[in-house]
């Protein structure tokens, strides 16, 4: 069909128009977002920015201490990497009272936890029932929980201290004061929007442990695959890491592992995702379409060699690709590779970790599993309080693993049984500064201690 000479000759002038603007006129940078009042969706004591297992435990510690609480989760259930990132495996959960025993024994009443070995202390768990679990806990302390939603700003007063964040979601553009924040997102979003200083990767070269997409897979019977489901044991992964290559697929993650959750569902680790950093949205995209692809080209290749695999499906893939490794928010102390070696105690101590060195490969070329440096022995060692408390900003602490520390400490604390334990001290230290009008770091940690042995 042609067009009718008039509009031929209009639409190609216009087009002339557009063609010389576009090399007159390079797209501009920036854009100018015009100022606006944004309405207070509420006011707490303590607003807890992030509801992984860091952010569940600081909202319980902060609500079960009397204080008004509000929880930002920017996805559709509680748990963060235990539900929406269906990690599925809990760990370093020993010396860790209060809140962790409690999900530990719950889950184990429900029937919804299982140890690798029997009386094991890491164990699989069911995702669903965690996700319900966490329901029930925040709403039975009285938190005032709003999903969907991300903090995308932070507001300081004239001398410095956090007084509100600024949050996006389908309600639109809203405020939330407190007198205290806790910063669970994991990466130290909250942190950095407000102002703190951060490291980020190793020293020297800045690389970041891999990310990793962990998928719900059944139909194998545990009986026939009881060989290859591995936990923290070596053996049955080099044993599923053989069987991939006898499928004819070498996986991103050489030490491949699957946990038993219950019947004939598993979880299944085999991905890694190298070089890619957690504050860059194209890059974590990319890695998760990539991820994706191989756990189902992994699946298909074991379900292709038939026999216990002939009925091998994938479930599920998660909301979220799993980030080992964000932003390091400084705080007034730095836990260090030192700390780990040498087994540091603090009189300020609110975690104990046990878990060791665990530095995943950060580059291909350098091994498929774990980097060099988990060859050094660590010894169970304390975290401080004043690792929690932000150097930087008054009004604020972190919890989980974007607290103060090096890019070796880092790779243990991580561990989401420490997260737990950190995001209990957290929340108690916020709401005793809260309840006294002062700064985190003014609280004296007689009465933090004092008010964690009431929580258990």
């Amino acid at each position: 069909m042609s067009l009718n000479p008039v509009l031929a000759r209009q639409a190609t002038a216009a087009h002339s128009v557009a063609m010389s603007l576009s090399a007159s006129q390079p797209a501009a940078s920036f854009v100018h977002e015009t100022a606006r009042d944004v309405p207070v969706a509420g006011h707490a004591d303590v607003v807890v920015c992030g509801a992984g297992p860091a952010g569940i435990a600081a909202a319980l510690a902060v609500a079960r201490t009397g204080a008004r609480t509000v929880l930002i989760e920017v996805h559709g259930c509680l748990g963060g990497i235990w539900t929406a990132g269906q990690l599925a495996w809990i760990m370093d959960v020993k010396d860790k009272p209060g809140i962790m025993a409690e999900i530990v024994a719950e889950l184990e009443r429900r029937g919804a936890r299982r140890p690798r070995v029997e009386g094991g202390t890491n164990f699989a768990y069911d995702i669903e029932e965690m996700k319900l679990l966490l329901d029930e806990l925040t709403a039975a302390a009285g938190v005032r929980v709003r999903l969907h939603t991300r903090v995308v700003a932070a507001l300081r007063d004239s001398d410095g201290r956090l007084r509100s964040v600024i949050t996006e979601s389908k309600s639109g553009r809203e405020a939330w004061t407190a007198s205290a924040f806790v910063d669970a997102t994991g990466d130290g979003d909250l942190s950095a929007l407000a102002g703190c200083g951060f490291d980020l990767g190793r020293p020297g070269d800045g690389e970041c442990q891999p990310m990793s997409l962990v998928s719900l897979v059944c139909g194998a019977a545990p009986a026939e695959i009881q060989s290859f489901i591995g936990g923290g044991l070596r053996e049955p992964k080099e044993r599923l890491l053989a069987e991939l290559r006898r499928a004819g697929v070498e996986p991103s993650y050489t030490a491949p592992t699957l946990f038993h959750i219950r019947d004939d569902l598993y979880a299944l680790m085999a991905n890694h995702e190298y070089g890619v950093s957690a504050l860059d949205a194209d890059a974590i995209g990319a890695a998760t379409t990539r991820a994706r692809a191989e756990v189902n080209r992994i699946v298909r290749a074991l379900r292709g060699l038939g026999g216990c695999w002939a009925d091998f499906r994938l479930v599920a893939t998660p909301a979220h690709i799993g980030v080992r490794e964000g932003r390091r928010v400084h705080g007034r102390y730095t836990v260090t590779e030192n700390d780990l070696l040498s087994g540091a105690r603090h009189e300020d101590a609110i975690c104990r970790v046990n878990f060791g060195i665990d530095v995943h490969s950060t580059n291909r070329a350098h091994g498929g599993a774990f980097d060099v440096a988990n060859k050094r022995r660590s010894q169970p060692y304390d975290i401080p309080l004043r690792a929690l408390i932000a150097k930087d900003v008054d009004g604020l602490l972190m919890a989980g693993r974007c607290i103060s520390g090096d890019f070796i400490a880092h790779s243990s604390y991580r561990i989401t049984g420490a997260a737990v334990t950190l995001g209990q001290a957290a929340g108690v230290a916020a709401a005793l500064a809260a309840r006294s009008g002062i700064a985190p770091g003014e609280v004296p940690f007689s009465e933090v201690r004092d008010a964690l042995a009431r929580l258990g």
